[in-house]
């Protein structure tokens, strides 16, 4: 059953939860949003409160993806530019799919939703995301169209010894 993407949903008490729950399931599976595992609630929420704070002020959007049980499922924050000369483009933050629903093709879905939701914000012509080096990320992303256009070696240290490079990756939207 596909997922329910909603742009700008009501931010009430249970969806910021389902929020917090998924970012710390995503994160303690090995994902690559932000952290490194083990995390637990207390940990994830100052950033999550960063993203609820910058959707209050209009900087940023929040997509979101249910389930067909009503539960958070999937997300990706899209983040304006407030630099006069970029405001063409905008961020892709965080981009979750739940572990339990990974290898479904909701990832694809969750992709296609926000270019969709960016295709619909005024003057909005690309969108920008970076990851994480050495999980295969880069390549998930081109086959949903994006192209990599930028690579900083060693930029993300996940553990001492660990270093990742910081991929930039673009989807033109016009």
């Amino acid at each position: 059953m596909p997922l329910t993407f909603t742009l700008d949903p009501a931010v009430t008490p249970a969806l910021r939860d389902g929020i917090l729950d998924l970012w710390v399931d995503v994160t303690n599976a090995g994902g690559s949003v932000g952290f490194v595992p083990p995390v637990s609630r207390e940990t994830v929420r100052p950033e999550l409160v960063k993203h609820l704070v910058a959707m209050a002020e209009g900087r940023t959007r929040l997509l979101v993806g249910l389930d067909e049980e009503g539960r958070v499922a999937a997300t990706a924050f899209l983040t304006l530019n407030t630099h006069r000369l970029m405001t063409h483009w905008l961020w892709l933050y965080t981009v979750m799919v739940h572990p339990r629903h990974q290898g479904r093709g909701y990832g694809r879905d969750l992709l296609a939703a926000a270019a969709d939701a960016a295709r619909s914000l005024d003057g909005i012509e690309a969108i920008r995301l970076t990851c994480r080096g050495g999980l295969g990320l880069e390549r998930f992303y081109a086959s949903c169209g994006y192209k990599e256009v930028g690579r900083v070696p060693g930029a993300i240290r996940v553990a001492p010894g660990d270093d990742r490079d910081d991929i930039v990756m673009l989807l033109p939207l016009t």
